[in-house]
């Protein structure tokens, strides 16, 4: 016998996917985006929703639920996490006036990620804000091959790597979801 829950998804034509596809906020009807700074926004708006989606209908002790032991990850702490990642990047971009760590040092993302629901509420409030105030810096550059920061980093790489930091911890959103519920789905 296995405490595993039985897998499900809300879609009602592709068993695979997450929602209807009529009913996926990210998909649209337009053609895509012109050019490549609308395309690197229009990717991480979509991860961005991807990690959202995932984590709706669960409860704080749903979200803060490790489910691959011994790994600390959870869904509550993905969140908590790339709130911490986007003030980072923003202090690449602005090395001289350093934002401190929001949860602590190293790993503290994670490790505070508790079942309380202040804690969650608090988690998705800070990466909002985060996600505002990085987007608002990289605003500030338009040329993506402009060099920012005391490195000299490319706009145009921490786009990229935004984007594959999101991408990255979606996926491990998928597992965890599905550990959690059941539910499945892209």
């Amino acid at each position: 016998m296995s405490d595993a829950p039985d897998r499900w998804t809300q879609a009602t034509v592709y068993a695979d996917m997450w929602v209807d596809p009529a009913d996926d906020p990210r998909n649209t009807d337009g053609v895509s985006p012109d050019g490549e700074l609308a395309t690197l926004q229009d990717y991480t708006t979509s991860y961005r929703l991807t990690l959202r989606m995932k984590c709706e209908g669960l409860d704080a002790e749903q979200l803060a639920l490790r489910s691959v032991p011994p790994s600390t990850m959870s869904l509550l702490g993905l969140v908590r996490h790339l709130a911490e990642v986007e003030r980072d990047w923003r202090n690449w971009i602005r090395p001289d006036d350093p934002a401190p760590k929001l949860y602590g040092p190293r790993d503290s993302d994670f490790d505070g990620a508790v079942g309380d629901q202040a804690v969650a509420d608090a988690a998705f409030a800070d990466l909002a804000r985060e996600q505002a105030a990085t987007d608002a810096a990289l605003t500030e550059h338009p040329d993506l091959g402009a060099r920012v920061g005391r490195d000299g980093i490319a706009v145009r790489e921490l786009w990229v790597h935004r984007i594959e930091e999101y991408a990255r911890h979606c996926g491990h959103a998928d597992l965890l979801r599905e550990c959690v519920d059941g539910r499945v789905g892209q």
